[in-house]
Formats: structure tokens, sequence, C-alpha cells
């Protein structure tokens, strides 16, 4: 059996071979602070942030697409695997993506966190390469290819081509920054305490990197910061827009950055096909026409960015044999465990 994982900040998916995708949750799990025993994990625990006693801590264990916290990661890996590998008897070969930019501490923490399983064998593939293949497009032929993967954690930027990276980048800062910023916001300006999941919706409902004629708002929920009492607020598009436009810029020039640092015959590729963005930050309005704005090439949203990886690690499960018995140098799948 072979399993494809995309271990992300905000969300894991799972798909398994010849069934497609199977788990699509929340990376994020509750437990007792007395007795260390799990209490819900993925949606049912998502469900709780906010809403515990002092008894329960609600976390996402991973930070900007690495481990945070390494026992919480290794009980979220089983119980997502247990749900798709029931029998002991089979033992799955696991494809995981991991950031591009990585360190091998890192990068050791994710191999044990899913060996802990008791898998066969453990591979990594750059999430910009799953990416890639999610999208459809040919990494394998010695064509430049551009894709942007914009998550929650981390926004991987790569140049690829021949089954590898040519120029790639990570920016640490992406959707879960906009949602602190949007938090940081309400309280600041209009003295209200709101939670991340709060945030987040505010983000996804009205977020906007660009002006709108008909400036839509969005009613957050939270605590007065003065008096301790239930409160709400209309925020505005243009507000959001003013709060998370930085970031959205950084990720815009870091696209910038690498075309400057990429071949003139990959370059000129890539000023053919245009630009790919991936990942669920890549539905945030505006966003398509700022990168595109900002390096002048033209630039698409592919279908269902946010599952773009999770197809992309099904898609390359087909290369696992080969990278296995080490028969073609080009294989993308470069790390074997």
């Amino acid at each position: 059996m072979d399993i494809a994982l995309d271990l992300g900040t905000k969300n894991t998916r799972v798909c398994v071979e010849h069934d497609g995708k199977i788990i699509d949750e929340p990376s994020v799990i509750a437990y007792d602070r007395l007795t260390n025993e799990i209490i819900a994990f993925g949606d049912d625990a998502y469900k709780m942030l906010g809403r515990t006693s002092g008894r329960v801590d609600v976390v996402f264990p991973l930070d900007s697409s690495v481990i945070a916290q390494s026992g919480l990661v290794e009980e979220l890996v089983n119980i997502f695997l247990c749900e798709v590998c029931q029998s002991k008897v089979v033992m799955p070969r696991v494809l995981a993506c991991i950031p591009g930019e990585i360190t091998e501490v890192e990068k050791r923490a994710i191999v044990n966190a899913i060996s802990s399983f008791g898998v066969r064998r453990v591979l990594l593939l750059e999430s910009a390469k799953a990416a890639a293949f999610g999208c459809g497009l040919n990494i394998m032929s010695p064509h430049g290819v551009m894709v942007a993967d914009l998550g929650a954690g981390s926004a991987d930027i790569a140049v690829l081509t021949l089954g590898g990276v040519s120029v790639g980048k990570t920016i640490k800062i992406a959707g879960n920054a906009m949602d602190e910023e949007i938090t940081k916001y309400a309280r600041r300006q209009h003295n209200l305490i709101i939670g991340q999941a709060t945030a987040k919706k505010c983000k996804d409902e009205i977020g906007t990197v660009v002006d709108h004629t008909i400036d839509k708002t969005f009613r957050i929920k939270g605590r007065d910061a003065v008096r301790g009492l239930p409160k709400f607020v209309d925020i505005k598009a243009s507000e959001v827009k003013e709060v998370i436009f930085d970031i959205a810029k950084n990720i815009a020039v870091a696209i910038a950055d690498v075309l400057e640092d990429t071949p003139p015959e990959l370059l000129a590729d890539i000023h053919t096909d245009g630009i790919t963005l991936t990942g669920g930050l890549a539905n945030l309005d505006g966003m398509r026409e700022l990168v595109e704005m900002t390096t002048g090439i033209r630039t698409t949203v592919t279908k269902e960015p946010q599952d773009a990886v999770v197809r992309g690690l099904y898609r390359a499960i087909n290369y696992i044999d080969e990278a296995e018995a080490q028969k073609n140098s080009l294989n993308p799948l470069m790390m074997v465990y």
C-alpha cells in the first residue's frame, strides 16, 4: 500500500493509492493537560478552538510546515494513518511533502513522526514539485516551469526543470500571518479580542489585496477589551486590505526575486507559459492580479489550489518503485529513507 501525505500547517490531507482522497481535516489536536490524553483531532478539535476549559489545550503542532511539537505530530500522523491503513500486517510506503528550504534536523523530525506508525518506507517530495504535479505540469522535461505554493504557514516558490529545482525560495510568512494581523487590528482599532478561527473566517469572506467599488463588510464577534463583555464590529474589506497587503506584497516580491535569479533559457519558458499559483492562499481575492502586476508575467490559479499538493503526491506515487531501485537519476523523489 502506498500513501500520499500532505502534512500541512493548517490542514492534513491523505490519499491512498487507487482510492483517491480519503482525509482532509485541520492539523489540530486537543489533549488533556493533566493526563496527556488525546481528546479530539481534526474537524472535532478545530470546533473546540477558543471554547475549551483551562484543562484542555487545542494546538496546531506544526509551524510553517515544520514540526513544532514532535510528540503531538506523531499522535496526529498515527491517527490519520490508522484511518486509512487499519491493518498492521501491510506496512505502507508513505510519500510526504516538505518545504523547499528545510534543515536536515527538520527533515528528520518529519521522517521520525511518520516512521512512528510503523511504515515500510518514507519518501519526501518538495511541496513545489508536488504542486506542479498536481497542476498537471511536466517538470521532467528540459523546460522551465514556475510554481508558487501559497499555504498557511509558508509560501514555496520554485522554478522546476528535469525533475529538480533550478531556483527556489521559501517565505515563512503566509496565510497564518494574515490571520494574526487581522486579530491585532481588531484589538488595536476596535478594542475587540477575537480568536484565530474568527480572523481566518474574516479573511476568507472579505479578504482582498485589491480595491473594489463595493466595500464588503463582515461582522466579527468577540470580547470587548475594555469592559470584558461580548461585542461585535462590522469590519470593511478595505480595512482588511490595509492589514494584509504588506504580507501579500512580500510574497509577490519574493516571486519576482526568484525570477531574477532564474537562468535566461528557463526564464524564456516561464515568460511563455506563465506562473502557476497553488495553495489555499491562492484563492485570496486579488492575489493573482498582484503577482501578475509585480512580475509582469501572466499568472494563473490552478483549479482547487488547496488540493494541488496532495493531488501531486498521489501522482508522484508512480515514481516510488524507481526511486527505491534507483533506476532513474532524474527521479523527482530525491530523498529516500
